[in-house]
């Protein structure tokens, strides 16, 4: 799974990088994080048509635009009860997306990048423990070209029905990640991790004419070449978010380090 990453990347710096027409305005005033955990703000890139004013003051669709906007991490079913599923969907596995209710419907029509610098996983160490408890090593996982990673995602509209039409929080917009079996030395850490989308690949995913069957195609053996190094356990407790989280860990517990 993934279940931490950071976001530190300025907006504008990301939507250089992936080519983003329009950034929202929460998603540029969204700080920097290094500890990014279920039910947090993300940004995410966007294809959509341009909302054009109309002269009686409503809007139509104008032309498809390519931007950065603000989703809550956790994926809400437009036909959830309530927002409470969210943290239980923060990932999607690549495999079953297509028998997936809450996923198939937005694999058609609601694709997006998940902007990320890297993300965390933990490994399961089989070495003493003078407790019960199986001692672990947090990893930083990154891209190799120290560049952003572009994760696969989907992202879904939830209303919420006991507020007003008019209120703007009726509507609440989510995201999740989509995972792969963990392959090219990342399986020594995990037995998952996040789809990171080649650049060759972003054009495709995002564009709205593409059909759920030749999205699914897109994320097969889609893997972008990643760098790993093992990080302190600080990590592992969301009141931390600062930059020294993804500082090399100078006495590691991991006998046998992946070093990729």
């Amino acid at each position: 799974m993934c279940g931490r990453f950071a976001s530190f990347t300025d907006a504008q710096d990301l939507a250089d990088e992936l080519a983003v027409a329009e950034i929202a305005e929460d998603a540029r005033l969204l700080g920097p994080r290094w500890n990014v955990a279920p039910t947090d703000p993300v940004r995410i890139v966007v294809e959509r048509p341009r909302r054009e004013p109309l002269p009686d003051g409503g809007t139509t669709a104008g032309e498809i635009t390519r931007s950065l906007q603000v989703a809550r991490w956790g994926l809400v079913p437009s036909w959830a009860k309530d927002p409470g599923i969210g943290p239980r969907m923060i990932n999607a596995r690549r495999e079953t997306l297509l028998d997936k209710s809450a996923f198939a419907r937005p694999l058609a029509v609601r694709r997006c990048l998940v902007p990320a610098d890297g993300y965390y996983e933990w490994r399961k160490l089989e070495v003493p423990s003078a407790t019960r408890k199986t001692p672990k090593q947090a990893y930083w996982i990154h891209p190799a070209d120290g560049g952003v990673a572009a994760f696969a995602g989907l992202y879904e509209f939830w209303r919420d029905r006991s507020r007003a039409d008019d209120d703007p929080a009726r509507w609440l917009v989510s995201t999740t990640v989509i995972t792969t079996a963990a392959s090219d030395g990342l399986e020594r850490i995990h037995d998952r991790m996040p789809v990171a989308l080649p650049r060759a690949a972003w054009d495709a995913w995002l564009d709205p004419s593409v059909g759920a069957q030749d999205a699914n195609a897109l994320l097969e053996d889609a893997s972008a070449p990643m760098s790993t190094y093992p990080v302190g356990a600080r990590v592992g407790n969301v009141r931390f978010d600062d930059a020294g989280l993804v500082a090399p860990d100078p006495d590691p517990q991991d006998p046998d380090l992946v070093l990729l």
